[in-house]
């Protein structure tokens, strides 16, 4: 898939947004465009203890609610402690039966994200800020990455010997799969969906228009 695909897509889609200024580097919309939720990854790459470094390096950086700065993180790249994570996580919840990942596509390289202070709304807070932030940053190193809430927080919790409650799960890899915005309307399904097209396989991705996010 070329580099500037969704980029593409997404004008095609919801038209074309404001006359772009010269710029080096990244804007943020591109690293937006380009940050989807991948449940499939290319096992030939291997991410580095280094690469996930620099990726958890950008919380030195943020805001912080209260700036309390209560978040932790464990790094997990391939091998045994990969394998305890990959046994505890659930993806691709609206599509069950596909059983995601596909064998062979599975992530191998996470950083577990903990909290050193009672789960709070300040907490959370954080927690959003960080996982995103840490997303974009993966996007402009050439990787890709997914969130996961679904897993067995007793069981990465003991078996990886934390010393903190996990949160969340940052799976990282250089993704495998295809993706595509498609606009809805606020009461449309924001289900989901993968559909086979003349590309391949498509994983379709609804999002609400600004027109139905905007309260007038």
């Amino acid at each position: 898939m070329a580099d500037n695909y969704l980029e593409k897509r997404y004008e095609e889609v919801f038209g074309k947004g404001p006359t772009k200024v010269k710029r080096v580097g990244h804007t943020v919309e591109e690293l937006l465009l380009k940050n989807r939720s991948t449940r499939g990854y290319n096992k030939d790459f291997v991410v580095s203890q280094s690469w996930l470094e620099q990726i958890v390096a950008v919380n030195t950086r943020i805001p912080s609610a209260r700036n309390q700065q209560a978040l932790r993180f464990r790094l997990v790249t391939k091998g045994p402690e990969a394998d305890i994570v990959l046994a505890n996580i659930k993806l691709g919840g609206a599509l069950p039966e596909l059983n995601l990942p596909f064998p062979g596509t599975e992530p191998e390289a996470f950083v577990i994200v903990c909290s050193a202070v009672e789960e709070s709304k300040m907490v959370d807070i954080d927690l959003g800020i960080s996982l995103q932030s840490m997303l974009l940053k993966a996007v402009e190193m050439g990787l890709n990455g997914l969130i996961i809430c679904a897993f067995n927080k007793v069981q990465i919790k003991q078996q990886l010997n934390l010393p903190y409650e996990p949160l969340a799960v940052l799976a990282i890899g250089k993704g495998a799969e295809q993706f595509e915005l498609t606009p809805i309307s606020a009461s449309d399904s924001h289900a989901y969906y993968r559909k086979e097209t003349e590309k391949g396989t498509v994983h379709f991705v609804p999002k609400v228009q600004l027109k139905d996010l905007i309260i007038g």
